[in-house]
């Protein structure tokens, strides 16, 4: 019989922490926020693979400090840097500030994803839940999503109020800095290895370096990060593209037509992005259960990343013979199928890694989506721009098919022990 886990206070810290992560006012509008600033497709798409490449250049150094040096504290650097972002965005118009601004973003980014698993990944390990990581983690990533949905009807409350989308990213420093006060508020046994270890810094930098290279090592480890980081890249580039979809929707459709264009679109975007975060919810919080109707965790993996992949090129389809409606319907679906397959990956990416390295390998994991977000994000602005957003998201996501057919997770009884979630 499966064991559960016990929903402690520290359970609903982690909980607390993805929900109020997640009111991300501007994440709803942020591609029109830079359209409305003038910007095309292929400066956008420039704009995210910068942002991708610096978090590329962050990810293993962050993880390399909050091994080191304590995982709180590399959180807190996390939040200060987001905020810095936020203020930037706010204050500028020009192009090439706004990379300075994306620099930011992007080492908020490194210093708290791989960092913040870790944690869970510790906790459950000192109360031998380790069996349960896809369901716990799904539990705590289904708190982001709901606070994505309050968070997109807050920020289209906002945009209808304020007539403009930028003093959204203002709005969003007030969670950051609850978040803040809340991660310093872990108990200090999450500050990883270094909090129980006599060793110098110097001595444990050498220390976890070693044991991270010893799980990069193993390909089964390397194999198991390209497969999860493909997916999550091709939805971090693409996820944007839903907002100029919803605003052609919007302009189209003859209700509200006493409000202005960018209020009918916020109105739109706003319950849309809503629904969209409860459904990512439900599919978070149902991954570890769906993950058990499987054998291995390779099954479901693969099975993801081949159907999102497909309801991408869908979905790009539709958009391209001019069926609005249905394409949203479609892209939709990247969305849910992003926050199914993220526990599993992540459960099945941490099996293979070195526990005293656990943050920098998480990381590592981090900075392969990173890899291909850059990529990908680049490669469909330019195609954006050339041939239009239908096209381009095909021809993407029919390159992304033939990469993921090549990295597909191996299936063997024999590895049945390391991809099981269940004890």
């Amino acid at each position: 019989m499966k064991s559960s886990f016990k929903k402690d206070l520290q359970y609903y810290k982690f909980c607390a922490y993805g929900f109020l992560k997640n009111l991300r006012f501007y994440e709803p509008f942020l591609m029109l926020f830079f359209l409305e600033k003038g910007l095309t497709f292929l400066e956008i798409g420039g704009l995210y693979a910068a942002r991708e490449v610096f978090i590329n250049l962050s990810e293993i150094p962050s993880g390399l400090l909050a091994d080191t040096l304590g995982r709180r504290l590399t959180m807190a650097i996390s939040f200060v840097a987001y905020i810095l972002a936020f203020i930037v965005f706010v204050l500028t118009d020009e192009y090439w500030v706004l990379f300075g601004a994306m620099a930011a973003y992007a080492l908020g980014d490194a210093f708290r994803t791989g960092t913040h698993k870790a944690m869970i990944f510790d906790y459950l390990r000192a109360h031998h839940w380790e069996h349960l990581k896809a369901h716990y983690y799904g539990h705590t990533r289904a708190w982001s999503q709901r606070g994505a949905a309050l968070s997109a009807v807050i920020a289209a409350a906002l945009v209808v109020l304020q007539g403009s989308y930028t003093p959204i990213f203002l709005f969003t420093i007030i969670p950051y800095s609850l978040d803040l006060a809340l991660v310093m508020s872990y108990p200090k046994a999450l500050d990883g290895p270094r909090n129980t270890s006599d060793r110098t810094v110097a001595d444990e930098f050498r220390h976890v370096l070693r044991s991270f290279v010893r799980s990069m090592k193993k390909p089964a480890a390397l194999r198991a990060i390209s497969n999860q980081a493909l997916y999550t890249g091709y939805y971090k580039a693409t996820k944007d593209y839903l907002q100029p979809l919803l605003q052609s929707v919007a302009l189209g459709i003859p209700i509200l037509l006493g409000l202005a264009d960018q209020q009918r679109t916020a109105i739109l975007v706003g319950v849309v992005y809503s629904l969209l975060y409860l459904l990512t919810a439900a599919a978070s919080g149902r991954s570890g259960a769906f993950a058990d109707r499987f054998r291995n965790l390779a099954t479901p993996l693969n099975l993801t990343l081949f159907a999102g992949l497909s309801i991408g090129l869908l979905s790009g389809a539709a958009h391209w013979l001019a069926l609005s409606g249905i394409s949203v319907a479609l892209y939709i679906g990247i969305y849910v199928l992003e926050n199914l397959r993220k526990p599993m990956g992540i459960a099945y990416v941490s099996e293979r890694m070195d526990q005293d390295s656990l943050a920098s390998a998480l990381s590592m994991e981090s900075q392969a989506e990173t890899l291909f977000a850059a990529a990908i994000a680049l490669l469909l602005g330019a195609l954006s721009t050339v041939f239009g957003l239908g096209i381009g998201l095909m021809l993407v996501s029919v390159a992304c098919a033939g990469i993921g057919f090549a990295i597909r997770l191996p299936i063997d009884p024999a590895d049945d022990r390391d991809l099981s979630l269940t004890p």
